[in-house]
């Protein structure tokens, strides 16, 4: 497989074999110092695509008491990134069709900056949950953007930079979930504030990301390359609806375990204390296991061993967790960890199971919006069945019976096979 080593001619049209594993950059490949920098940027600005979510659930009781907003509301809280992800992911083709994928990047990053800085000090339970749209939204547009910019900008290292750029979304999302209470209590024993100081990381990721975009713009020296997907029916690919449900059924698999997990260990005698040490250790494994994952994947022909592999260690996991809870609880967290190298995997295979520019946009953005729709209902329905049962037997069935379509799609979407093939293209 060879890659480009810069823009095609202009007015040439690279034949179906030429275009075999390659993608026309979005500015001349990066070496030396502009590489790191460009690492770095991708850190920066994944780091703050999950504050905005975990940074809510520690302090929802406090919300609530000022707020004065109801269950159903704070229930819808707890929903909307997911929801939000799907709805503004879904617009991510139609702005990238019209400008940079850089610049669509900052301006996610701006709607995150705006509503970050915000939303704690409007007065209502409705402003802040139009605020956390704000946010998310520009989360869900970013989403989509890093899998092509990485694309574009690594040609060449599509699954190192990918894991890169993962290591920053799980610290993010870990450092965020534990210091925003004792950040609050340092600030005044204010919720508002520990909410409002991931403002200050966002409008730094946003500073960087408008001068990347126009370093970018002035080294193309050119328009916009064309990444428009009118015309690419990306739902009759089969490899596509192979890369959404991969990725939807390992996000409900993360879901179920980061939202149930804990009970289901109280629930067989551990204390509070020690479930949420537990819980804690899966983010922590997932920051090491998020870079070599996709970084070993890239080097294969083929990833669907190594996706099936992980959605096994996902059943040793529950196995464990089903019929030795309390044996050694610090294991099943262990392999859980690992083996939720699964969501840095198929990233990076968004990157790898296109050819083209518009091919990478379409995918990533039917991938992972079709991929969280999917995601939605299995912590509601673990949750059903617990409340419905009073135990886990039924829901850790379940949540084993889900691993099969996982491994199944998983597999399809690891082949080498590029979503143009589908589409005879």
């Amino acid at each position: 497989m060879t890659e480009p080593s810069g823009p095609e001619p202009s007015g040439t049209e690279p034949s179906r074999t030429e275009w075999s594993g390659r993608l026309a950059p979005e500015l001349p490949p990066l070496a030396g110092a502009a590489r790191v920098l460009m690492l770095i940027a991708l850190v920066l600005a994944a780091f703050n695509l999950r504050p905005a979510v975990t940074s809510v659930g520690p302090v929802l009781e406090e919300i609530r008491a000022t707020l004065g907003m109801g269950g159903l509301l704070a229930g819808l809280l707890t929903a909307l990134p997911a929801v939000c992800f799907v709805a503004f992911g879904a617009l991510a083709p139609r702005l990238v069709a019209r400008t940079f994928p850089s610049r669509v990047l900052w301006i996610a990053l701006a709607a995150v900056t705006v509503g970050l800085a915000l939303r704690p000090f409007l007065p209502t339970s409705v402003t802040f949950v139009l605020l956390s749209c704000l946010a998310l939204g520009g989360i869900g547009v970013a989403n989509i953007m890093m899998p092509v910019i990485v694309r574009r900008a690594f040609p060449h290292r599509v699954g190192f930079a990918t894991g890169v750029y993962s290591m920053g979304l799980t610290l993010g999302a870990a450092i965020a979930a534990a210091v925003t209470v004792p950040l609050s209590a340092a600030l005044g024993g204010d919720w508002r504030y520990g909410l409002v100081a991931w403002a200050v990381p966002a409008g730094l990721a946003l500073v960087v990301w408008m001068g990347v975009a126009r370093w970018i713009r002035q080294r193309s020296g050119g328009p916009p390359p064309g990444a428009t997907s009118e015309g690419l029916r990306i739902s009759r690919s089969r490899t596509a609806w192979a890369v959404a449900l991969a990725f939807g059924l390992q996000g409900m698999q993360a879901y179920i375990t980061m939202g149930w997990v804990p009970q289901i260990y109280r629930d067989a005698g551990l204390s509070a204390t020690y479930a949420g040490v537990l819980l804690a250790l899966i983010p922590a494994i997932g920051i090491p296991t998020s870079f070599l994952v996709p970084t070993i994947g890239a080097r294969m022909r083929s990833q669907s061993g190594l996706i099936v592999g992980l959605t096994a260690l996902s059943l040793v996991a529950y196995l464990g967790l089903w019929f030795m809870p309390t044996t050694v609880p610090w294991l099943w967290v262990v392999i859980m960890g690992v083996s939720q190298g699964t969501f840095p995997l198929v990233l990076a295979m968004i990157g790898m199971r296109a050819r083209t520019s518009a091919g990478v946009v379409s995918l990533s953005s039917f991938g992972q919006s079709m991929g969280y729709l999917i995601a939605i209902p299995g912590p509601i329905v673990v949750g059903a069945l617990y409340g419905a049962t009073g135990g886990w037997d039924i829901a850790l069935g379940l949540m084993i019976l889900l691993l099969v379509p996982q491994a199944i799609a998983g597999y399809f979407a690891g082949r080498q096979r590029y979503v143009e093939d589908d589409l005879g293209l």
